[in-house]
């Protein structure tokens, strides 16, 4: 009976920490595509018609394709951060977020 709690135990804090650092990682995702997402509106001149959360996710789309494509190039880290920045930059434009005037 004892190794039965023991393996209930194991198990419900495996799945614990398997939650908790998925939710660290979503969290991390989350800033990270903030950041990228607002740094690619700076680069783009005139108005955005888009909110924090739109920010944020096209910023983790181009965090992600950025990241891809920097890791296939083999550049370093602040080439990939340029290259993400210009992915949101390009997403922000090609998904329509750009105010027409």
């Amino acid at each position: 009976m004892a190794i039965i709690g023991l393996i209930l135990l194991i198990v419900a804090l495996s799945i614990g920490l398997s939650l908790f650092g998925a939710s660290i990682s979503l969290a991390y995702y989350l800033v990270t595509g903030l950041i990228v997402g607002g740094l690619g509106r700076l680069v783009l001149p005139g108005r955005e018609n888009i909110g924090l959360l739109g920010t944020s996710l096209v910023g983790v789309a181009g965090s992600v394709i950025g990241g891809y494509l920097g890791r296939a190039l083999h550049v370093g880290s602040l080439l990939e951060l340029v290259l993400s920045v210009a992915a949101a930059a390009i997403l922000l434009t090609v998904f329509g977020f750009r105010s027409k005037s």
